[in-house]
């Protein structure tokens, strides 16, 4: 792998740990979530995840 390249992880579980990914406070991610502002997330067994493929491919489209 090159310096430039991302790793990025298959999921993000937990609003914290989205926060985190997404660079917001978990405050703020958690409000993003339950109004359904990040594309890629949803709630499974009561716990938000994040989809980081979906999250990435939603900002491709757009710019298309």
């Amino acid at each position: 792998m090159s310096k430039n390249e991302t790793v990025v992880p298959a999921l993000v579980w937990g609003a914290e740990a989205i926060g985190l990914y997404l660079n917001k406070t978990t405050k703020a991610a958690f409000h993003m979530l339950e109004r359904g502002r990040i594309p890629g997330a949803r709630k499974i067994g009561g716990r938000w995840v994040l989809d980081p493929k979906v999250f990435h491919a939603a900002f491709e489209e757009r710019a298309a």
